[in-house]
């Protein structure tokens, strides 16, 4: 669906005055590339279709290299200050054994830890400092409704508010509103779905004063797998692993039933979760699959993040790759900007980059399923045991955990690009080379 070329001269009164990119959603894809864009001396209108972030969130697990990121835009220190907790890495356990230990603390300062950081703190700390510079119009409780086409090429997208409908000329369109992409729709791109992992994940938090860990875990069970891990304030987030489209049927069973299995699969915060489960409805579903989109642009057009790509939550790369793709796309959009063209061709340094970088995780990631959530047994639990001595202490186990960290290649933000603002950056003593 596209709109109509309004006449030239003065702006329609539905009309915004014209910017240079228009970012459609404001998750931490959308409001860290506004920043980079801004700090660089652009102009960039964002639309958010929630007008608040005190919103339930569930992907909250940042990388060494997202924190990295979010450092050089001098936002981490203040996302931090609102609430977060460092996690140690990533354990597999089966009953009281750890099968596998990716220890973080193995990797450079300062970024040494997994971070569990409430998602509307990382939005609040990025909007804050997106007002703080000039060019910038945020549009929250905004959906896009429409793309505005000339000759093939988006020029701008239609947003409909509270009461209002405006019109919002750009020289760009970004597409940055996640795995159920308005904007992808609107420009007929397909979302590329893929089946390919076997379960989805059931969401809940448990209050748990004195009960975290340190670890983002996965418990083996005799039934399907959970995932754990502790998130701010004095909570554990748990991932409960279902047979794909499975939920349904047991829903239907009742609260009753499906708390009895969440407290048999982990008895030893049962008392936790009779406290807090207490309805279906404090229960959220991840219908979990893989995506990457039939295309990334248009003319006029990109998409980044989860538009572009999606992904399983095992392995807390969703936030990770966002932030990369902002940080990727921020130096292509200047330099297009800059230049005039922003024609599809212009773009491709963005997917010649992401595009192999997303592949690489997508396989990681079904490798991990199959590992991890596979059938166990003597000989599987064996080859794990391996692969845990591998990574905990061959050089070959540090590199593979400092390309989960960091990604590979390891993304850095252009500052050398930005024209305005400050940064707040950590010290480091270590660079994330590799």
């Amino acid at each position: 669906m596209t709109t109509s070329a309004a006449p030239s001269g003065t702006p329609a009164p539905d009309e915004e005055p014209h910017t240079d990119v228009c970012v459609v959603g404001g998750g931490p894809a959308g409001l860290a590339l506004a920043l980079m864009l801004l700090r660089s001396g652009m102009r960039v209108t964002l639309l958010e279709k929630s007008a608040r972030f005190d919103r339930a969130f569930r992907g909250e697990i940042l990388q060494p290299g997202g924190q990295r990121i979010l450092d050089d835009l001098g936002v981490l220190a203040a996302a931090r200050t609102a609430g977060a907790c460092e996690l140690n890495g990533f354990q597999l356990v089966d009953r009281d054994r750890v099968l596998l230990d990716i220890d973080y603390r193995r990797l450079p300062a300062p970024y040494r830890h997994l971070l569990a950081l409430p998602q509307r703190h990382l939005l609040d700390a990025l909007l804050e400092r997106c007002r703080a510079l000039p060019g910038f119009r945020y549009l929250g409780g905004h959906r896009i409704g429409a793309l505005v086409e000339e000759d093939g090429q988006i020029t701008g997208a239609v947003a409909h508010g509270p009461g209002n409908r405006r019109t919002v000329r750009a020289r760009v369109v970004v597409g940055a509103d996640g795995r159920f992409s308005k904007t992808r729709a609107l420009a007929g791109i397909g979302a590329g779905r893929v089946e390919a992992f076997g379960h989805d994940v059931l969401w809940f938090k448990v209050h748990a004063p004195g009960r975290q860990t340190g670890y983002v875990r996965i418990h083996r069970t005799e039934g399907n797998p959970v995932l754990v891990h502790d998130s701010h304030p004095d909570q554990l987030q748990i991932g409960w692993t279902l047979p794909h489209r499975s939920w349904p049927e047991l829903a239907a069973r009742g609260i009753d039933e499906v708390r009895r299995e969440l407290t048999t699969a982990l008895p030893q915060f049962a008392d936790l979760i009779e406290d807090s489960v207490r309805d279906l409805s404090d229960l959220s579903l991840l219908d979990v699959y893989a995506g990457k989109a039939d295309a990334w642009t248009r003319d006029g057009l990109v998409l980044i993040g989860d538009s572009a790509h999606t992904h399983s939550p095992l392995g807390a790369q969703g936030i990770n790759l966002a932030l990369q793709d902002a940080a990727v796309l921020h130096p292509v959009l200047v330099a297009a900007l800059r230049d005039g063209h922003v024609h599809r061709a212009r773009f491709a340094p963005y997917l010649d980059a992401r595009m192999p970088a997303v592949d690489v995780v997508m396989r990681m990631q079904q490798m991990q399923a199959k590992g991890m959530f596979g059938t166990g047994g003597p000989v599987a639990d064996r080859l794990r045991s391996g692969v845990a001595r591998l990574i905990r202490h061959s050089p070959l186990g540090r590199k593979i955990t400092h390309r989960v960290a960091y990604g590979h290649p390891v993304v850095e933000v252009r500052t050398d690009l930005f024209t305005t603002g400050s940064t707040a950056r950590a010290e480091r003593t270590d660079g994330p080379k590799g």
